[in-house]
């Protein structure tokens, strides 16, 4: 598995396995949302073999905290921006310019 082609799902089945936890253990450790209910063991399959993906910031910043994973990774992974960084993006051409940047770094 090469970096370029990681999915989202592949680096949390990556992350879990490294922790020594079942499907079922994280699945019991990863909250829907702030004092909710714990996710499905068949949703952490489904976001693991990439039928779906994770639905909010609170989820992959959960994932990232109990894994040991790196939060700005998984939220590129998963194909997002994090709220709290989408707020305060207001200025078009910084955001043009960061892009840019981040792009020709991620690229080289």
């Amino acid at each position: 598995m090469s970096a370029q082609s990681v999915t989202f799902g592949q680096a949390i089945a990556k992350a879990r396995k490294a922790k020594g936890l079942s499907q079922k253990e994280l699945a019991a450790l990863v909250k829907k949302e702030e004092g909710g209910g714990p996710i499905s063991p068949q949703y952490l399959n489904d976001i693991e073999h990439d039928r779906r993906s994770p639905t909010s910031d609170h989820l992959i910043k959960q994932f990232a905290t109990i894994l040991d994973e790196d939060e700005g990774y998984l939220f590129v992974l998963a194909g997002k921006i994090p709220d709290d960084v989408r707020q305060k993006a207001k200025d078009r051409d910084k955001i043009v310019k960061s892009f840019a940047n981040f792009r020709k770094n991620i690229t080289n």
